[in-house]
């Protein structure tokens, strides 16, 4: 007579199903790099509890089936977009060099849109007078104002763009305001939140949370709407690294100031932020916006090709590293990159290495004191391989350095808010815009080199007499890069 099955037994035996069945998954899941496989595999048997609940929470990117479906059939019925310009035989594509065509191809395979002519834009000086201008702007407005923030804080900077939110409502302007629900909840659960709702201002939380312990069973809860939108009466648009905040950063005020970068546009480029701020907003609001994409054009005079970038976790898969890797394998003499996260895949640390390898002056701009100790130290594991291979790091000293830019043989530019690391590649929506203009490049181009008078340049001996624990430590970390 054999002995009666302990429970034990069967718990160890069900334990190991799911672990097995967990396994499976990750080897069958689509769009995952090896590293990515092998991370999670070794997680999911290496702790056997942790490890199935883990990815369970973390291990695939899942905004929710009702949000994903409901996107989906979103883009499906918003109208296209009605460019001036879109193939190749127009007089857009005479605007640019030859050389650089492909570069909007590749944007345009991306989000759909197709580079426009005729823009203009200006650099703002810096986080202040960004949100002064913001500000003029809305205080001009005379049809709508759109806005949209990963971080938007009750602070000064941020209570200024509220008040004249409220200025411009009460006037009869159309104000409508998007906030990422985690990055935005102080402002969403403020007195000035409630004050613009009271004004008219129509409000909108991204990506809400609800209740925190029933998210993970409907998606990711760290899967954000990191974008930084304005778009002002159709023509004026903002776009960059900048949320709606103070330089100081008071949430996060021993690495202030933060120093950001944001371009004002004008011209048809602001109907291409338009309608990603639109479809974010239907995703959010029962609200219908297509009227304002129907609508015609902003003039288009003389002006610069540009063309918006957006991604996200909806968006096909590996969009923003193919956009960044594109942009490094086509530069011929100078590639300069600032950004305050690099946590890069495989291929695009090699497209870094081999940039700087074929004679190309490639600069990389990061701050030396990072607001993420993950980040930080995974990012430092990469400096060994690219000063080999000829790249010239530089560590700003002067708060924590935020601008994403990327200027290209100092005639094109990428700007706006996708990081180089894998919550901008997978996990949140950008929103970035790349234009072709030397004389605006070249602004970019000193902003950035002005990053670099305040920083410390980093030589190849500096990082090899490295402890071999602080090597250790960063190695380490950036062995979990594929599954943080």
């Amino acid at each position: 007579m054999s002995a009666p099955v302990s429970l034990a037994s069967i718990a160890v035996s069900l334990h190991i199903l799911i672990q097995v069945a967990i396994a499976v998954r990750i080897v069958l899941r689509p769009h995952r790099d090896p590293a990515s496989r092998i991370a999670w595999l070794v997680v999911n048997f290496a702790m056997p509890i942790l490890g199935p609940i883990a990815y369970i929470l973390f291990g695939e990117v899942n905004i929710g089936r009702h949000r994903a479906e409901h996107r989906r059939r979103l883009l499906a019925r918003l109208p296209a977009m009605r460019e001036l310009e879109g193939s190749d035989s127009q007089p857009l594509f005479g605007q640019m060099p030859e050389r650089h065509l492909h570069l909007f191809r590749v944007g345009q395979s991306i989000s759909n849109f197709a580079p426009v002519g005729g823009n203009h834009g200006t650099l703002m000086a810096d986080s202040n007078a960004t949100i002064d201008a913001m500000v003029e702007d809305i205080d001009g407005a005379k049809e709508h104002v759109h806005l949209l923030f990963y971080i938007w804080l009750p602070d000064n900077n941020g209570s200024k763009i509220a008040e004249a939110l409220q200025r411009a409502a009460s006037r009869g302007v159309a104000c409508r305001a998007l906030a990422d629900d985690l990055g935005s909840r102080l402002m969403i659960r403020s007195a000035q939140w409630r004050s613009m709702r009271q004004a008219g201002v129509r409000l909108g939380s991204a990506l809400p949370i609800g209740n925190p312990l029933l998210r993970p069973f409907r998606g990711r809860i760290d899967l954000r709407n990191h974008r930084k939108i304005v778009v002002i009466d159709d023509r004026i648009t903002y776009c960059g690294s900048q949320n709606c905040a103070d330089p100081e950063f008071r949430v996060k005020a021993k690495y202030a100031p933060w120093v950001d970068a944001m371009i004002r546009f004008e011209g048809p480029i602001a109907r291409q932020n338009q309608y990603l701020f639109a479809a974010d907003w239907m995703a959010h609001v029962d609200e219908d916006l297509d009227d304002l994409l129907l609508g015609p054009m902003p003039d288009a005079g003389p002006g610069f090709p540009a063309q918006v970038i957006g991604t996200g976790p909806t968006i096909r898969y590996s969009a923003m590293p193919e956009m960044f890797e594109s942009l490094i394998y086509s530069a011929r003499t100078e590639l300069i990159i600032t950004t305050p996260y690099y946590v890069p895949d495989s291929p695009m640390q090699a497209a870094l290495c081999a940039s700087a390898r074929r004679g190309v002056a490639t600069s990389m701009v990061l701050p030396a004191r990072n607001d993420s100790w993950i980040v930080a130290a995974a990012s430092r594991s990469y400096y060994a391989e690219l000063l080999d291979a000829g790249v010239w790091i530089y560590e700003y000293v002067g708060g924590l350095l935020h601008t994403k830019s990327l200027t290209l043989d100092g005639e094109v530019t990428l700007i706006g808010s996708a990081n180089m690391d894998r919550r901008s590649f997978d996990l949140n929506y950008e929103n970035n815009i790349l234009f072709y203009d030397p004389t605006l490049t070249a602004e970019v181009r000193r902003q950035q080199e002005g990053y670099i008078a305040k920083s410390v340049r980093l030589a190849e001996q500096t990082v090899s007499d490295w402890s071999w624990h602080r090597r250790l430590w960063n190695n380490a970390i950036a062995m979990l890069s594929p599954i943080l």
